[in-house]
């Protein structure tokens, strides 16, 4: 979601907290941000086609939007100063400079009772600090899936989140600013309630966990997202493919494949979830030629317990 893509047509949530939800939650972002190891940043998110360092950009051009904004300026008078790539050679720094320009003006005395210009229309500074604090919560969030991080939320900033967004909701999914509400188990958590209001799974966010340590090829990181019953299913031999069973098997597997094929690439195309199950489509290039294929995961107290692959051709 973005400032300049959608304004709620509503008065603002009174809320005296809301300054300190942002300064929480834009905190965190930027703890995640200097998390990102020099291997990460293309890696895939569960954001739909967006990497590690396209997050972060979107992330980055909205705190720079942010002073301005507050400030009193339209959307015309910023015009495209902040469009494409705001990151440039050194994306840690460029998100700590941003964080401190956004956060000293959402803290101005009194900043929550003006007005700012959005595309939408004029919308109670208040709403936008709200739309603001819940992006660095949810993208925070993201971010850990993405990178193998932390991916716990703070309880509090949770509950505002969750009680700000039961009034937008719908003027966000009717927007296209969020996805389809997956559905989540009758005992789930207000963490779990609000991902799945977003349009979050954890059951995809498992398996970009793991889609993104794979592409490390790091053989202990990949088996800390699998359970210790896993199964694994190859797509070779034809036609039922090799199943293999057990921790200790599978991340021999692994290993096998890493060595005869050391420059290999799996490239994830998408990730599509429905309750435990999750579909990925991949992309495997091992230099001289590629095929594309599918795994059917099953995701298990949030981690895979089924690998289950097959392959065209």
């Amino acid at each position: 979601m973005s400032q300049r893509t959608l304004s709620a047509d509503r008065e603002a949530t009174t809320a005296p907290d809301v300054v300190t939800a942002h300064r929480r939650a834009s905190t965190r972002f930027g703890e995640l941000v200097r998390a990102v190891e020099p291997d990460q940043w293309e890696l895939p998110t569960p954001c739909a086609d967006w990497s590690v360092r396209d997050l972060v950009n979107h992330v980055v051009a909205e705190n720079l939007w942010t002073a301005p904004l507050l400030a009193g300026r339209t959307i015309a008078d910023v015009g495209s100063t902040y469009d494409g790539d705001v990151l440039g050679g050194d994306p840690v720094a460029a998100t700590d400079a941003a964080t401190t320009s956004a956060g000293e003006a959402v803290d101005e005395p009194g900043v929550t009772q003006r007005i700012v210009h959005l595309s939408f229309g004029d919308t109670p500074a208040a709403e936008y600090v709200y739309q603001l604090f819940a992006d660095h919560l949810l993208h925070g969030w993201d971010l850990a899936q993405a990178i193998g991080a932390d991916d716990s939320m703070d309880p509090d900033l949770v509950d505002a989140c969750a009680s700000w967004f039961t009034t937008v909701e719908d003027a966000y999914r009717q927007a296209g600013a969020i996805g389809p509400r997956p559905s989540v188990p009758p005992d789930a958590d207000a963490r779990a309630l609000l991902l799945a209001r977003f349009g979050r799974s954890d059951t995809i966010s498992v398996a970009t966990r793991f889609n993104a340590e794979f592409a490390r090829r790091d053989v202990a990181r990949i088996m800390a997202h699998m359970t210790e019953d896993c199964v694994f299913e190859s797509t070779d031999p034809a036609p039922d493919g090799r199943r293999v069973e057990g921790a200790d098997a599978v991340a021999n597997v692994w290993r096998e494949l890493f060595t005869a094929s050391p420059t290999a690439r799996f490239d994830v195309e998408e990730i599509i979830g429905a309750g435990d199950r999750a579909v990925v489509r991949w992309t495997f290039d091992w230099g001289d030629g590629h095929v594309r294929g599918v795994d059917v995961m099953r995701v298990r107290d949030g981690k895979v317990a089924e690998k289950l692959s097959y392959v065209k051709g």
